[in-house]
């Protein structure tokens, strides 16, 4: 086992909170593995590097010889985090729910240690509390101890509430049901995005009222996605899949600014950031874009990533492996952008268009074009996107 002092600085980097980092050390200091909790609701069937950044934590971790609990929040996915939401979250059915399961245990395990890692469902010790015979039958325990005040507390419920946006009872209940994970795992630790600091505050105090040490919370930042502006997600067509391919992988990270990069070096890898300053921003950059790759695909694939993104991008190449998108006569050169999943919106392929970084084989296409194909040709957008436009 490594000293406190080296896992706590292992585990410290880049978190936003510990509460509290004694209680960590104290922790730490009894020599035997602690149990690392974290909880996840499967509410898309996709990850992405900004989910990633908790399971490299976890990781870290399992690397320093602690157990990790992942729990798959199927009871709690019913209902929806209101955590940083501005209105009731859409409900997710059974089936629904347990499809993302499938997908999130293929995908977790690129970066967590199998053997080491004990995965739960919530629904597990959550459906026994509506049992009346169940000692902890909510009635009598966690609706009892716990006030609308206290939930209330919450930021995102006071902005809503300020909105007129309406706030559902079960909203209100999910932290106590969040919390109450922590007691039927006995976590020593909690890991969550820092917008979720209440809910893992939560268990703590539910902990205590059963009578156990209460975890640790560690919170650790909202990963910025690739416009470096807004968090990154599916819906803000800024994200990095952990299943796009090597090559897309590594052309978006490259996509990234030079301040960001820092930042996604610091949540997602455990480089020297002294040694990487050193090195040419590029090549600071194809280092931290190799490494990622590497984690969800292989060595060499990421190497490969790495050739041909020299190839085409600094010597002004096409890639080999272009996806085609079949056309239909004269489209429109914003709808086309879009439906070829080459821009994420119509604003966003109006500024494209605006900005002068579309490219029909080799004539620059302008805002209002109509574009039809006789022949397969290379659309391209910016420096990194293309599509094989197919008659």
């Amino acid at each position: 086992m490594n000293s406190i002092q080296d896992q706590i600085v292992r585990i410290s980097r880049g978190a936003t909170s510990i509460v509290t980092e004694q209680e960590l050390k104290q922790k730490l200091g009894k020599n035997k593995p602690l149990r690392i909790k974290l909880g996840v609701d499967p509410t898309a069937p996709d990850i992405h590097l900004g989910h990633s950044v908790v399971l490299n934590k976890l990781r870290v971790f399992q690397e320093l010889g602690h157990h990790v609990v992942f729990i798959l929040g199927d009871f709690t996915a019913a209902i929806g985090d209101p955590s940083g939401r501005d209105a009731t979250r859409p409900p997710l059915t059974d089936s629904d729910i347990q499809k993302n399961i499938k997908t999130y245990e293929d995908q977790v395990f690129k970066v967590l240690d199998k053997s080491k890692t004990e995965v739960r469902k919530n629904s597990e010790w959550l459906d026994s509390l509506f049992d009346k015979s169940n000692p902890n039958f909510i009635l009598k325990t966690l609706l009892r101890a716990h006030t609308v005040q206290q939930l209330m507390e919450r930021e995102d419920f006071t902005q809503r509430r300020a909105a007129g946006q309406p706030i559902t009872i079960l909203e209100l209940l999910y932290p106590l049901f969040q919390g109450y994970d922590s007691v039927a795992v006995k976590a020593d630790v909690e890991l969550g995005g820092n917008d979720q600091l209440f809910n893992l505050l939560m268990g703590r105090q539910l902990q205590k009222d059963a009578g156990q040490e209460p975890q640790v919370v560690l919170t650790l930042p909202l990963l910025e996605g690739l416009d470096g502006v807004r968090k990154m997600s599916k819906s803000y067509g800024n994200h990095v899949g952990i299943k796009d391919e090597p090559n897309a992988m590594f052309s978006k990270i490259m996509s990234i600014s030079d301040e960001l990069m820092w930042n996604y070096f610091t949540l997602l890898t455990e480089e020297n950031l002294t040694e990487m300053k050193r090195l040419h921003p590029k090549q600071a950059k194809e280092t931290l874009a190799e490494i990622i790759t590497a984690r969800f695909h292989s060595a060499d694939l990421a190497k490969a990533a790495r050739a041909e993104f020299n190839k085409i991008f600094s010597k002004g190449g096409v890639p080999e492996d272009i996806e085609d998108f079949k056309t239909k006569g004269a489209v429109d050169a914003v709808e086309l952008l879009v439906s070829a999943g080459l821009a994420p919106s119509k604003n966003e392929a109006r500024r494209l268009l605006e900005q002068g970084g579309v490219q029909l084989g080799d004539r620059k296409v302008n805002m209002g074009d109509k574009i039809q194909v006789t022949a397969p040709t290379v659309l391209k957008v910016g420096k990194r996107r293309f599509k094989n436009l197919i008659p």
